[in-house]
Order: C-alpha cells, then structure tokens, then sequence
C-alpha cells in the first residue's frame, strides 16, 4: 500500500503517470508497505495467463527475490524509477523515505533494486543519472542505497507513520533500533535473474 498523502497525476507521454507527495513527507517514513491485497504472481501462474495479461503484469509489476512478481493493487505500481530515488527497500517488506519529500514532488525509487530482467534507458533526468537501468546494479550500488537507507533507518519511530499497522517485521525493526542488528541489505532482495 502506498503512502495515504500521494496522488496520481500525468507526467507527460513518455513516462506518463508518476506519484506526488500531497503534503510533506519526512525522511524515514515508510511510504509503500506490501499488503495482503498485493498480488503475488508465482512463474507457474504468469506462464498460464493470456499474452494481454503477461504484458500488464510485466508492465506494472516487480520481482522479488523468490522470482514472483508482486502487483501492488494501488497506485504503488505507479512508483518512477530515479536515479536520485526518495525512497528504498531495506531487507524489509516496505519502502522509507530516505530524504525529506517536499510537498508535489514525485516519489520514486530506484528500479535497480527491483530484479530487473533487461536494461532500460533511463529519462528521470536527476544529477547523476545513470543513462542506462541495469540487471546488475545491486552488484555495483548496493553498498550507496544501504547508506542512504541507514541515515533514514533511525528517523522511523520520530516520524508520523500512516502505514505502521501494515509493517509485519516491528521485532525485527525494534532491534535494528536498539542497535542489535544492522539494517537488513537491500540486497537482501536481490535475485540474479537468468536471461534466455
């Protein structure tokens, strides 16, 4: 589920939707959480559905790292990719923002972090961009986004959190906070996916 301050709006005609904070959003809050109304798509399932219905899935889903694709049921599967993403996945079921989003700007994340299957051309336009999104970016920038999410991770319980009842792994996260364990990797989501 997506962050409940966001709203969908047009872009233009090559990226066309993207998601905008409709009120500030402080780093460290989570701002897109799996939820039970996601739907997981197992390879099995994805081979039986008609080509219409492969495409959209491809289109508007992501891999975890078990190779089912996660179709988020809101408008979360309208989440832009930017190479200066606002928000990451630690080794966790959700997403935070990993600096200040102001008020109608766009929330993105970074689509290196999500098992891509082939290269794309990148049009975020953000210093540094990458020009090209790639299979193995987690093998190259894993260590910069677990940085970026570490300088957010501690912000999580100073901050309003509207999606705190979907968030399953508090354990896990309290330890994190009391300083028992580290910040679980965003390569924790990796999967090096096999091409044909």
């Amino acid at each position: 589920m997506i962050h409940p301050h966001s709203e969908l709006r047009f872009i233009n005609d090559a990226i066309g939707y993207g998601l905008f904070a409709t009120r500030p959003i402080p780093k460290g809050t989570v701002t897109w959480v799996g939820d039970s109304l996601d739907q997981i798509i197992t390879p099995e399932k994805l081979a039986l559905l008609p080509e219409t219905l492969k495409y959209q899935v491809h289109r508007y889903s992501y891999l975890n790292g078990r190779a089912d694709r996660i179709l988020c049921w809101d408008h979360g599967r309208f989440v832009n990719h930017s190479c200066a993403a606002s928000c990451l996945s630690p080794g966790f079921n959700f997403e935070i923002a990993v600096r200040d989003i102001a008020l109608g700007e766009e929330i993105t994340d970074d689509y290196g972090t999500l098992n891509l299957e082939e290269p794309f051309a990148c049009l975020c336009g953000a210093p540094g961009c990458r020009g090209q999104v790639l299979p193995d970016d987690p093998l190259h920038l894993s260590a910069e986004w677990d940085r970026q999410i570490s300088g957010a991770f501690p912000q999580i319980h100073r901050v309003e959190q509207p999606l705190w009842e979907l968030v399953e792994e508090k354990a896990e996260i309290a330890r994190v906070l009391a300083g028992e364990i580290p910040v679980p990797s965003v390569f924790t989501h990796y999967r090096a996916v096999l091409t044909a």
